[in-house]
């Protein structure tokens, strides 16, 4: 598949002063200006982030309401909930507070809750709040949900239940009657930073409330390593408070994690210290998979474990758990493709709408996502449950998913989601007719170009410039993730040696000489570019910088994302 470069522009003004005070290489500085830090100061706070630099607690709003509700709790000997989402996000929130809260208060009266995927679907649910008017808890914490829960809230209020909310999602016109409400995307709320994810929102009501106690930093920045996991797994911006909580997690998940995640690390056998990019790829799937596969309540019993030899019995479970997932999802991947290879209607359509009643619900968003990489357009992937039709959408870069659903509603039993991603349901008799719209809506209103993928190219290089001192300062940027991303360079008009090969029928590795110096690099799934080394013209690559470890010996290497002929 073909790609559109985008090669980001530098106000060079501010990237020579900013390299006069720093005195690194111009290029980094360029990348640095794009990223708004444009200073000495700023730098040094990207470079060195100090949980020092976090914010007050307390300029959130409602944050002293949440606190003072949570303190009479305390003193009424009140029973607590503490409620939340089945993914990531939600599960390591929920194992954060239910700690603090036991360190700080008689543990009897406090549990903790997770919805079930499919029973109770997404948020509050109405099951969650019988459960705990049934065992007389009268106070709610949500994470991760309940901005969105107007109605339910308004029913535990009925039953004398009141709700503490830390949410992260995009709150409605109409806000739900909670005692308070933390949530930095309130149009009122003063909050400096508005990127936290669910988990980042419970921690700062932890921080504050150990404020209100006097309580010593150690015993909630304990819970570094689990925020860490939910700001890798729920993909917010990489910037601000998120980039110091998950540097300093970083740390925490290679030194000293909870037995639970230390246990999930020696089940995926990493040996080497993990960077984000490890966490989202190994960590978060195995804590999803309990929710997609099963019951998303064990991943909150690993966290919070201390024994390590049942920390790993519920890691083992996780475990198995993925492996089933993976199974589902690329047994489904395959089928779903078939269905598109076999038919050339489909092919040529701006929209793929998929359906098949066996299909496993827990997977079908990834399943989406992987179609995405094959079929690049907006993606609905549909399976049965009971008697209506359910799945998850995905988007391209760039495109509204959510409105174009939303114009489809004529067809759609219920729908929810945002920009990039959503879920819905309908009758499934009449899917063939919301397919034909979707279709309709999609390529009626998309901008072609979005139907190319993008490529984000930071800036152009030389092979001179890179070095170990240029590449150590790369290692300083980390942890990378949204708006922080791993440097992605272009370089022109190299030449191949007549080294290059393919590995392994699908990799290319390369050996490519710019000037006078040469690097190698690995090009994963791209052996069908091949055919473009053997012209034996000059190319332009495009690539991210990484080491190789080979004999002992380490030596910088290329990985490339993409090529083509040079003009």
């Amino acid at each position: 598949m073909d790609k559109r470069w985008n090669i980001l522009q530098t106000d060079e003004k501010k990237a020579t002063a900013l390299q006069a005070s720093l005195k690194i290489s111009n290029t980094l500085c360029k990348i640095l200006v794009q990223r708004g830090i444009d200073d000495f100061e700023k730098a040094k706070n990207y470079f060195r982030p100090s949980l020092t630099a976090l914010h007050d607690p307390y300029l959130m709003k409602d944050m002293g309401k949440a606190v003072e509700r949570i303190v009479t709790a305390f003193e009424k000997k009140e029973k607590i909930l503490v409620f939340g989402d089945y993914d990531v996000d939600g599960t390591t929130a929920v194992a954060c507070m239910y700690q603090f809260i036991c360190k700080i208060y008689n543990p009897e009266n406090v549990d903790f809750y997770i919805p079930h995927r499919y029973r109770e679907g997404y948020g509050v649910s109405k099951m969650g709040i019988d459960f705990a008017a049934e065992n007389n808890f009268s106070l709610i914490i949500s994470l991760d949900c309940g901005i969105k829960s107007a109605d339910l809230i308004a029913y535990a209020s009925t039953l004398g239940i009141d709700f503490v909310i830390c949410d992260h999602h995009l709150p409605d016109l109409v806000l739900p009657k909670a005692v308070a409400i933390l949530n930095p995307k309130q149009v009122d709320c003063n909050y400096p930073y508005k990127e936290l994810c669910g988990c980042g929102v419970g921690f700062k009501l932890i921080t504050a409330l150990a404020q209100r106690y006097s309580i010593d930093e150690e015993f909630y920045y304990c819970y570094l390593d689990l925020t860490a996991i939910a700001i890798a797994a729920d993909i917010v911006p990489m910037t601000g408070e998120n980039r110091i909580l998950a540097y300093h997690g970083l740390i925490k998940i290679n030194e000293n994690p909870c037995p639970g995640v230390k246990a999930l690390i020696l089940l995926a056998n990493i040996q080497k210290s993990l960077s984000i990019n490890n966490v989202v790829f190994i960590i978060a799937p195995r804590v999803n998979a309990a929710g997609r596969m099963d019951d998303a309540k064990k991943a909150v019993q690993l966290f919070v474990e201390q024994d390590p030899i049942k920390a790993m019995e519920f890691a083992e479970m996780l475990h198995s758990d993925n492996s089933d997932r993976k199974e589902a999802d690329s047994t489904i991947t395959e089928e779903a493709l078939a269905m598109i290879n076999n038919d050339v209607l489909l092919q040529k359509r701006k929209t793929t709408v998929v359906y098949k009643e066996h299909w496993h619900k827990g997977v079908v968003g990834i399943v989406a996502s992987r179609l995405t990489e094959n079929y690049y357009r907006p993606t609905v992937v549909l399976t049965r449950s009971g008697e209506i039709a359910a799945g998850s959408a995905r988007s391209v870069t760039g495109f509204n998913l959510y409105e174009a659903i939303h114009a489809c509603r004529e067809y759609l039993l219920g729908y929810g989601g945002h920009f990039a991603a959503a879920g819905l349901s309908l009758l499934p008799e009449n899917i063939e007719a919301f397919s034909n719209k979707f279709e309709s809506v999609v390529s009626n209103s998309i901008d072609e170009q979005l139907l190319i993928p993008e490529i984000i190219i930071d800036t152009e290089i030389s092979f001179e410039e890179i070095t170990a001192s240029f590449y150590n300062i790369i290692c300083q940027m980390e942890p990378f993730g949204p708006e922080n991303m791993r440097p992605v360079f272009v370089v022109k008009k190299v030449i191949d040696n007549g080294y290059s090969k393919i590995v392994k029928d699908h990799h290319i590795r390369f050996v490519v000489t710019s000037n006078t110096k040469t690097f190698t690099g690995i090009g994963f799934n791209m052996a069908d570019k091949f055919k473009l080394i053997q012209e034996k013209k000059p190319l332009d690559i495009v690539f991210t910088i990484d080491e190789n470890e080979y004999n002992g010996q380490t030596s910088l290497q290329l990985k490339v994302i993409d090529l083509r002929l040079s003009e």
